[in-house]
C-alpha cells in the first residue's frame, strides 16, 4: 500500500488554474493569501490588514474568457479589491449596491473595451452602461449576483426613473421648434422609455439628438417639417460634439440612427439623409 498517495483533485481543473494565477498575483502585490474551502473568495493578509475577496463573479467571467485573457482579469480584479478596500460599498453584494444602481449612456467609439464593463446598447452607436454610483459596474461584480444582467439594468433604469425627473425647455433651432431636456445624472437617454411623460409624442415618434449625457433635444415626426428638423438637429449635433453627431429616431421603444452626411462640393454645403427603411415610409406617408 502506497501510503503517500493523493487523492486526485474533484476541482474543475479551470478553477486550479485560476486559483494559481490569484495566488502569483497576490504576492506579487506583497500579500499572503487563503481561499475559501469552497472557492467563493480569497483572504489577502498584509499591511496591517486581511481583506477578503469575492470571487464568484470572477470564475463567471473567466469561463467566458480565452484564457490568454484570465491574467489580466486576475490582476485588475485583485488590484480593484486592494484600491476599494476601505470603501463600505461592497459592489459584489446587490443588497448593498442596489440603491445605487443607475445608467450612464456613452458613445460606443469612448468605451476602451465593452468587454469590461456592463450594459446593453441602444442602437450601434450608443451604449447604456451599468454603474453603481459614478462608476461603471465590472463584469466580474455582477456575476456575483443572485440575478441576470438584464434584470440588473432593469434595477438600475428603475432607480433612474426614481431618482431624476427632466427639466423641460422649448427652444428654437435656426427657427425650428426644440423641445431641451435635462437631465441631473448622465443618463438622459434612459429617459426616452418614459418620454410622454413630459411630452406628447406622436405615433411615428420623435427626432432625437444627443449634445451630451445630461441631455436630450427631441423634435417630434408629426408632419413633413421633420425633413427640415433632421437638417437643423444634425447641424446643431455636429457644432456640440456630444455623444453623437447623428440624429435619431425614437419610435416604438427602439433608438434608431438616420444617417445623414454633411457633404461640401463646389463650394456648397448639403445634408445627404440615407433614412432606415421604415422611416423613410414614415416620411413617403408624410409627403402626401
Amino acid at each position: 500500500m502506497n501510503l503517500f498517495r493523493r487523492e486526485p483533485s474533484r476541482r474543475p481543473v479551470e478553477d486550479v488554474d485560476l486559483d494559481s494565477l490569484l495566488a502569483l498575483v497576490a504576492e506579487s502585490l506583497g500579500y499572503s493569501f487563503a481561499f475559501a474551502r469552497d472557492g467563493s473568495a480569497v483572504t489577502l493578509t498584509g499591511r496591517g490588514a486581511a481583506l477578503v475577496v469575492k470571487l464568484t463573479g470572477l470564475r463567471r467571467e473567466a469561463g467566458r474568457r480565452a484564457r490568454e485573457d484570465w491574467p489580466m482579469l486576475v490582476s485588475e480584479h485583485l488590484a480593484h479589491a486592494v484600491t476599494t478596500a476601505g470603501e463600505r460599498l461592497d459592489v459584489c453584494d446587490l443588497e448593498q449596491a442596489r440603491p445605487l444602481l443607475g445608467t450612464r449612456v456613452e458613445s460606443v467609439d469612448e468605451v476602451p473595451d465593452l468587454t469590461r464593463v456592463v450594459g446593453r446598447h441602444l442602437n450601434a452607436d450608443l451604449v447604456e452602461l451599468l454603474t453603481a454610483g459614478s462608476r461603471p459596474v465590472r463584469p466580474e461584480e455582477s456575476g456575483c449576483w443572485p440575478v441576470p444582467t438584464g434584470h440588473a439594468l432593469d434595477l438600475a433604469v428603475a432607480n433612474v426613473r426614481g431618482q431624476d425627473r427632466l427639466r423641460v425647455e422649448h427652444i428654437e433651432l435656426s427657427g425650428t421648434p426644440v423641445t431641451r431636456l435635462t437631465a441631473s445624472a448622465p443618463s438622459a437617454a434612459t429617459h426616452l422609455r418614459w418620454l410622454d411623460d413630459y411630452l406628447s409624442v406622436p405615433a411615428d415618434g420623435v427626432l432625437v439628438v444627443l449634445p451630451d449625457p445630461y441631455t436630450l433635444l427631441v423634435h417630434p415626426v408629426d408632419g413633413i417639417g421633420v425633413v427640415r428638423a433632421i437638417e437643423r438637429l444634425r447641424v446643431h449635433a455636429a457644432r456640440t460634439d456630444g455623444l453623437s453627431s447623428q440624429v435619431h429616431w425614437w419610435h416604438a421603444e427602439r433608438l434608431t440612427l438616420i444617417r445623414a452626411d454633411i457633404v461640401n462640393r463646389a463650394g456648397q454645403t448639403r445634408l445627404v439623409v440615407a433614412p432606415p427603411p421604415d422611416f423613410a415610409r414614415v416620411l413617403a406617408r408624410l409627403a402626401v
